[in-house]
């Protein structure tokens, strides 16, 4: 028997009998964890309060053998709050649905448990930060944690150069399959044409300029939206089912 002690934000949780619950979680040592929480439905859980999604805890867990993720799941015994970011999300419409999003997006890109994750673990904390103080539109939030959770992840998009022979942007095609912006020469079947201010656009939220990335145009905000959605669609091989609320 052994016990954990970790950082982490509930990404979701599901019923397990008549009072507990199943917590998945993205930690900061230990990746994605699913553990048991006991008791947690009862009207008066205190516990169970902070172990909702978007909430940022310090959790203890209660482990058989020496790894927290084994054959059986762990248990989770305490929980105390660091930043509860749902209290302010799921007031507000775009950002629950963008939030969502984020939580489906992160456990899609840690799906083996217990292999940490640390990058995205602080990515996630952030944009969730982000989103709760308000700090710039939600869509614009959301496209800059699906752009940077690829990135950390290893499928960075070029917005630029060619994403294939490195040829000095602008250039004026997009390729989902290619890895981004391509050169006419590189261009590949399904290829598309954007409009050079929502490759900007783009640009500037993979790279933080979000100076540039307010000033953008509700058009530009759109186009670059759906770029994103095909291009983390291709990589993740199947659509996040979140997304399809964000874009209504």
């Amino acid at each position: 028997m052994s016990l954990f002690r970790d950082d982490g934000v509930v990404l979701r949780t599901q019923k397990l009998g008549e009072a507990d619950r199943i917590i998945t979680l993205l930690t900061r040592n230990h990746g994605r964890v699913r553990a048991v929480a006991r008791g947690v439905r009862r009207t008066k859980s205190k516990f169970g309060a902070r172990l909702e999604p978007f909430s940022h805890v310090d959790v203890q867990f209660f482990a058989r053998g020496s790894e927290l993720v084994g054959r059986t799941l762990p248990l989770c015994t305490q929980s105390e709050t660091i930043a509860a970011y749902g209290g302010t999300i799921v007031t507000d419409y775009d950002r629950y649905t963008a939030g969502t999003a984020m939580l489906e997006t992160a456990e899609r890109f840690t799906e083996q448990e217990g292999e940490q994750a640390v990058q995205q673990y602080l990515l996630l904390v952030g944009a969730l930060r982000t989103l709760a103080r308000g700090e710039h539109a939600p869509h614009l939030i959301l496209d800059a944690f699906l752009l940077r959770s690829l990135a950390v992840n290893g499928y960075a998009p070029s917005f630029g150069d060619c994403a294939r022979c490195g040829m000095p942007g602008p250039n004026r095609f997009f390729s989902v399959a290619g890895g981004g912006s391509v050169c006419v020469d590189c261009r590949m079947p399904g290829s598309v044409v954007p409009s050079a201010q929502a490759l900007g656009l783009l640009g500037a939220l993979l790279a933080g300029d979000w100076e540039t990335a307010d000033a953008a145009e509700p058009r530009h905000v759109r186009e670059g939206s759906g770029l994103v959605a095909a291009y983390l669609h291709w990589h993740l091989e199947r659509g996040l089912r979140s997304l399809r609320f964000v874009e209504q």
